[in-house]
């Protein structure tokens, strides 16, 4: 299998117009990849609060419109990244799109766990409250978003549900990039999935950003990761390895906490 994660910049110079047809023209350059991967609120940056409710569009709006003929033209399942989705009836989410190789949307996931610290997302932005995967010819994906990384029951979770592929768009700032590494990889050791992680370039509203995307394996080797700026990070991996690794190794089959077992 081979996936294609779109490590991009925010320009705050650039319209969100123009963004969108340049990442649709990346997502086109794909072709021949089986997952195309792009960031965390990347129409409009994962720290520009402020632009947040002006530029939320509803889930099937102008975002939706461009990567769904984009993933189409390439034929690819496109993971779009997330968007500010404003949902008419309730607040704003912080919404990832999936799309199949038919530019149909396979799968929506509302970001559960909102970052800020009482402020930013964590009031502007609704939480979400399912647990999301999406089953490709290859692999189950298992969906989160950026701050999500950091609560390992959500990803315990998309285990329990089938998830054999955990995927995480976000904008992640620079000066944790330490923690994206070491969670990503311990995500993928703790979980024995892969994880597909994708972060932006750059800067939003004057937060540096980490970049950095990587790719880990199910016991923690990481199989590509990029540099700082602007990069497509591509990488072939053979999803039958999870099932492989926990059979070998079956830590999940021994949990104790928090697993249901038979009585009596």
């Amino acid at each position: 299998m081979r996936a294609s994660l779109l490590q991009i910049a925010v320009d705050e110079g650039e319209s969100i117009d123009s963004r969108r047809e340049r990442v649709a023209s990346l997502v086109r350059e794909q072709a021949g990849a089986d997952l195309v991967v792009l960031p965390e609120l990347w129409t409009t940056g994962a720290f520009a609060f402020e632009s947040f409710s002006a530029e939320a569009e509803p889930l099937e709006g102008p975002t939706y419109d461009v990567m769904a003929k984009a993933a189409s033209d390439a034929g690819v399942w496109l993971h779009a990244g997330s968007i500010p989705e404003r949902d008419p009836e309730g607040p704003l989410y912080n919404t990832s799109l999936v799309f199949s190789p038919a530019g149909e949307l396979a799968a929506a996931y509302r970001k559960i766990h909102r970052f800020g610290f009482d402020k930013g997302e964590a009031v502007l932005m609704g939480a979400g409250a399912e647990l999301v995967t999406v089953r490709l010819p290859e692999t189950v994906v298992g969906l989160a978003t950026c701050y999500d990384l950091r609560f390992p029951e959500l990803f315990r979770g998309l285990v329990d549900v089938g998830a054999e592929t955990l995927v995480i768009p976000a904008g992640w700032p620079e000066r944790r990039r330490a923690h994206w590494t070491l969670l990503a990889r311990a995500r993928a050791v703790e979980n024995q999935a892969f994880v597909l992680a994708c972060g932006t370039a750059g800067a939003h509203a004057g937060v540096p950003q980490a970049g950095h995307s990587i790719v880990v394996d199910p016991w923690g080797e990481v199989l590509a990761e990029a540099g700082a700026g602007e990069e497509v990070l591509s990488v072939e991996f053979d999803p039958a390895k999870v099932g492989v690794t926990r059979g070998r190794f079956p830590v999940l089959r021994d949990r104790v906490l928090g697993v249901e077992r038979p009585r009596g």
